[in-house]
């Protein structure tokens, strides 16, 4: 997505596959569904799913679909370096989720540390939007473009005059 392989996990049920069909929608592709294979390769997180599954995903109330045959060839690969990792899990009341973002927390996967990031999913939510743009902010910090910090910098100096 936006060249950067993005892992999206979470419990079953709370709409990794919609999000992932929604973004294939985009123009971004699948590279694995329900079975993501991983691998280290160089330094790199390498991520494809099983060769029996491949490019199918699963819509609850649509069952089992072949991305190919709905959105054509361009809309899979077979493997993808693994650099974000968006976990979803169901809105929490009182839970605490990340707001200013100053610094992205990793997850160690397979040694390898990843940023991850915990995105609430709520009733009517648009969790594809989300992840696409935790991409684009991905890509952006991998530049040195931190929008938090911009803004805590520039509070900071406000602070600072009479």
């Amino acid at each position: 997505m936006l060249g950067v392989g993005v892992l999206i996990r979470g419990p079953s049920g709370v709409g990794k596959s919609e999000t992932a069909l929604e973004l294939i929608r985009r123009g971004y592709r699948l590279v694995a569904d329900d079975v993501v294979e991983l691998r280290l390769a160089g330094g790199e997180l390498l991520g494809t799913a099983p060769a029996l599954i491949r490019h199918h995903v699963e819509i609850r109330g649509l069952g089992i679909l072949y991305v190919p045959d709905l959105y054509g060839a361009e809309a899979v690969r077979d493997e993808c370096a693994v650099e974000l990792c968006c976990r979803l899990e169901h809105w929490r009341e009182g839970a605490e989720y990340e707001r200013i973002g100053l610094l992205r927390p990793n997850e160690t996967i397979l040694g390898k540390p990843v940023p991850c990031l915990l995105l609430p999913v709520r009733p009517a939510g648009n969790m594809a939007t989300l992840v696409e743009v935790a991409a684009r902010d991905h890509r952006l910090r991998a530049a040195g473009v931190v929008a938090a910090g911009r803004l805590d910098a520039r509070v900071r100096e406000e602070s600072r005059r009479p």
